[in-house]
């Protein structure tokens, strides 16, 4: 006699068709997790670059600023007088702007004394004007040279008996004085100001450089 409940077999197609949709849902599911592990990480990588780049905007925008090399004179102008005429006295030693003629000197070392009312000119192109008080110093004068051959269209050095201090460096309406040799704050000096007189012009007349 037969009993009136047959035994369930599972479809072995089916059941395979079952264990494969899961293992594809598996895959999408782990594929999807591993591409939102790699979005965290952009993203994160991201953020951390935005907040360097906005803190070192902020730090350059607030850190202060080493001071300019030198003293700031006020500006006396640039009127052109004759040679020789009579004027106001200027205010800072060596002058820095104010009257005088029309005429230039080329840059280079001289070592005679120049008048101020030529320089001046120079510094109006955009010079920067090295003078020195005691012609005696050699090894002084011979350093300052030096300088000059370094940068021969930009720097004028003069012997100045009128200075008082040792050595005078000198750019419009700027002034570094020093009582002894210092290489380091001349060349900051002349790298800071040379070419920023208020013609627009370099030292040896021409267009200054881009």
């Amino acid at each position: 006699m037969t009993t009136g409940n047959k035994s369930k077999t599972r479809d072995p197609k089916r059941h395979h068709k079952e264990t494969a949709r899961e293992e594809r849902l598996k895959g999408r599911q782990e594929a999807e997790a591993r591409r939102a592990q790699r979005e965290r990480v952009i993203y994160v990588a991201v953020g951390v670059v935005v907040v360097a780049i906005i803190g070192a905007l902020v730090w350059g925008a607030t850190r202060p600023k080493p001071p300019l090399p030198g003293v700031e004179y006020p500006d006396q102008g640039g009127e052109h007088i004759p040679r020789g005429k009579p004027h106001p006295a200027y205010n800072s030693n060596p002058p820095t702007s104010g009257w005088h003629n029309p005429e230039t000197v080329p840059p280079g070392a001289f070592r005679e004394e120049i008048p101020d009312e030529i320089v001046i000119h120079n510094l109006e192109h955009g010079c920067v004007w090295i003078s020195y008080k005691e012609p005696k110093d050699a090894d002084l004068v011979t350093k300052l040279e030096g300088i000059a051959a370094q940068y021969p269209t930009t720097v004028l050095v003069t012997i100045r008996p009128k200075n008082d201090s040792a050595i005078a460096v000198a750019a419009w309406r700027r002034l570094l004085k020093l009582e002894k040799y210092d290489e380091g704050q001349i060349v900051a000096f002349i790298k800071t100001f040379r070419n920023k007189g208020p013609e627009a012009l370099n030292c040896v007349g021409g267009m200054p450089p881009r």
